[in-house]
């Protein structure tokens, strides 16, 4: 059983091949017979977890064992406390209602590396941070909650999925958990066959 902790770059596909010619996970991660447990848009950054492992790859991803994750949301305007309470108390989406484990407004973490390119600043218009934790994964969910309080999402980085965290690591850097680390964040995980490739969808 083997899972690796990759920090994932800006416009990075999160599968391993792609008829566009952009970026994917074969750039970075050099291990084979892994695939991503769970999927990060191709325009955010942060933590992706690959395995070899289908029972480990089910117990991290599927909704059902209510692994946190936790994002820096970096959004359009100042948010304010009571938009993060509103994230909490949960929001109306399109799919059916949203609601975060936890939000709050934070400044830039002194850890967090510079994006490549930077985001668009509008002269006017200032920009704050906001944490979210989540206990889903719908697709661009965190961007569709807080833009339903008001404030679009610019730059959005995963930090955390259960106990395990990004900071620390460069973007594009991949280094393989221990099998302590791996029973400390997941518990201990019944050995099971390989999981089935990851289609090919942009």
């Amino acid at each position: 059983m083997s899972l690796f902790l990759l920090n994932k770059p800006f416009q990075v596909m999160c599968q391993f091949t792609d008829n566009s010619g952009r970026k994917t996970l074969s750039d970075y991660v050099v291990a084979p017979g892994v695939y991503p447990a769970g999927r990060l848009d191709y325009d955010s950054e942060g933590m992706v977890l690959l395995t070899d492992d289908g029972k480990l790859k089910a117990r991290i991803s599927h909704p059902e064992h209510g692994v946190s994750k936790r994002y820096l949301a970096q959004v359009e305007g100042t948010i304010t406390p009571e938009a993060a309470r509103q994230l909490v108390n949960g929001v109306d989406l399109k799919d059916g209602p949203a609601r975060a484990v936890s939000a709050r407004v934070m400044e830039e973490p002194e850890w967090l590396w510079e994006r490549v390119p930077p985001i668009r600043v509008r002269k006017n218009i200032p920009a704050s941070w906001l944490e979210l934790e989540l206990k889903e994964g719908r697709n661009r969910q965190v961007r569709r909650m807080t833009a339903a309080v008001g404030f679009p999402t610019l730059r959005l980085i995963r930090t955390h999925i259960g106990t395990l965290e990004v900071a620390g690591l460069a973007p594009g850097h991949c280094r393989e958990l221990t099998p302590a680390e791996i029973t400390t964040a997941f518990g201990k995980i019944p050995r099971s066959r390989r999981p089935r490739p990851v289609g090919n969808r942009r």
